[in-house]
């Protein structure tokens, strides 16, 4: 049936659309930081663009510090410029051999704003699973035009795509509650 395709694209898109998700989430700080938070970071290096875990071994030995140890010593200018420019909120130290990023606290206020800007990417995730659930709507009302299916079969599909769209929405607010949870322990 035609109809088993456009459910089968449109479910793809929304795992993919929770593994973006999954993906951004890691780059958000909680209580412990992330490698995650400079690895996307892109340092000129050699005359080209490299994200910083290609030019460099990024660690982190304790819960609030980042190492990073190129392998090449002579672009450890670069990359703490790289790093100043990212804005992550957190200054690089280096010392010659590698570079130091110890993350401060999280202050109680720093805590909510971490909070309320996940739940502001949360709402764009959902907007992009009912995005995908309104093309796979759009298709079955095509396919009831072009007489493939019955109105009943139509009103059946529709009802199917809502609980797959409810079931993925309810994912996102699962994971987002997880981590809005997890920034806010102390």
């Amino acid at each position: 049936m035609q109809a088993q395709s456009f459910f089968s694209a449109s479910e793809e898109s929304m795992k993919k659309t929770i593994d973006r998700l999954k993906s951004e989430l890691t780059c958000i700080r909680t209580g412990r930081v992330s490698s995650a938070v400079v690895e996307g970071i892109k340092v000129e290096s050699y005359g080209s663009l490299a994200f910083i875990n290609q030019i460099a071994g990024v660690s982190v030995p304790d819960a609030r510090t980042i190492e990073i140890r190129p392998w090449d010593v002579s672009q450890l200018g670069a990359i703490e410029k790289a790093i100043q420019k990212a804005d992550i909120g957190m200054n690089p130290v280096n010392d010659g051999k590698l570079i130091r990023i110890v993350a401060p606290p999280l202050t109680e206020e720093r805590r909510k704003e971490i909070a309320k800007s996940i739940g502001r990417m949360a709402e764009d995730f959902r907007v992009a699973v009912r995005n995908e659930r309104r093309v796979l709507i759009e298709n079955i009302k095509k396919l009831e035009r072009d007489k493939v299916i019955t109105e009943d079969d139509k009103k059946k599909l529709e009802a199917n795509a809502q609980k797959i769209t409810d079931g993925y929405t309810k994912i996102i607010d699962e994971i987002v509650a997880a981590k809005e949870k997890e920034v806010m322990r102390v």
